[in-house]
Parts: C-alpha cells; sequence; structure tokens
C-alpha cells in the first residue's frame, strides 16, 4: 500500500495518527515535519490518508473488540453516528444493524436526544426489552463528544466527499474510544495491546 514512499511506513503512520488525533491541516502537518528534518507536501499527507486510515480503524477496532464489555452495556445515540442526509427511519435502523454487528450484542439501554424517529427505530430493531432513556442530562456526555469531530471538520473546511466523511468518521472515533479514559473504580487499562 506504501511501496512507492520514499519515507518509512512507521513515520507515515505517525503522520496519519496525528492527522486522525490532533486538530491539524495538512499544511500544519507539512511544516512540523519539516521541523524534524522530513521533507513532504501536503498532498503526499492528503494521499497517505485514504490509504492508512481504513487499516488503522481496522486495527483499532479489533483491539475494541477485544477489551469488549459483555452485555449490560449501555449505547448513547444521536444524529452524528449515522452518517446520512436526513433523520428518517431508515438511517437509525441502518444504525442499529450496523452497531449490533460490530459490538456482538444488543445493550440493556440506548439513550438519545429524543427524536421521534429513534424509538420506533428502537423497538423495530432492537426490541421492546430495551430501555429507551430521552434524558438531556444522560445525553450530555454525547454531545460533548461531538467537539472531537466538529473540530477536525472545521480546521478541514468540510467534507468533499461522503467516503471521506464516512473515513474519518470512523476511524475518529475508533481511536476516540482507544484513549479515552476509563472511569470504572481499579480497571486497569494496558499501555500496550
Amino acid at each position: 500500500m506504501l511501496n512507492r514512499t520514499y519515507l518509512p511506513s512507521d513515520i507515515i503512520a505517525l503522520v496519519v495518527f496525528c492527522r486522525l488525533r490532533y486538530r491539524l491541516t495538512l499544511r500544519d502537518l507539512s511544516k512540523i515535519m519539516a521541523l524534524r528534518g522530513i521533507e513532504a507536501s501536503y498532498e503526499a499527507v492528503r494521499d497517505w490518508e485514504p490509504k492508512l486510515l481504513p487499516v488503522m480503524g481496522d486495527e483499532l477496532h479489533r483491539r475494541r473488540r477485544d477489551m469488549r464489555r459483555g452485555s449490560g452495556a449501555s449505547w448513547y445515540f444521536n444524529e452524528n453516528y449515522m452518517l446520512s442526509e436526513h433523520r428518517d427511519m431508515k438511517a437509525p435502523k441502518a444504525f442499529f444493524h450496523s452497531a449490533r454487528a460490530t459490538m456482538g450484542f444488543w445493550p440493556d439501554r440506548v439513550t438519545t436526544d429524543g427524536h421521534g424517529s429513534y424509538p420506533r427505530a428502537i423497538r423495530s430493531v432492537v426490541g421492546e426489552t430495551v430501555r429507551h432513556r430521552t434524558s438531556a442530562y444522560l445525553n450530555n456526555r454525547l454531545e460533548q463528544g461531538h467537539r472531537g469531530i466538529k473540530g477536525r471538520v472545521r480546521c478541514m473546511r468540510g467534507f468533499k466527499s461522503h467516503d471521506a466523511a464516512s473515513r474519518v468518521s470512523r476511524e475518529h472515533g475508533e481511536l476516540r474510544n482507544l484513549l479515552r479514559p476509563r472511569r470504572r473504580h481499579n480497571q486497569a487499562v494496558p499501555a500496550s495491546p
């Protein structure tokens, strides 16, 4: 995938990781690399991103599946997690099917922002046994979680295609989940996989 690059693949992976993790533009990354004596244009960084992000995302997803909790988990959900143009029944149904395939289990609780299509989608896809919560206070952690991706979109001046939005959003979420501090008492967080 990186056969024709003149830089080592670990440096390229670090640059793409920094692009995903921090609010840096392509030109910022190019300048930071130049400070370290590595010459790469911002076009090169742009070319590396679509090649490496899916690979990095798959690896992060694999790590998350290995650390997964059992059933009893809560899912927090709103429109930022369904990359679609409309907030209708089709989008949340597709999201819940995708989440089930990814996580491997149904949750005990689902917290949403209370949009009208969510309760029907939850009942029809997840089932009647799942508790649906719509409290504004319970959803605060989800709303605050959008800051990272919104900051990324702002410095990029938006996405130019649906594929780019999907790719960056998915991998940003995987990385955010990996780096998020765990809050359970006495829970060990390994430094390596």
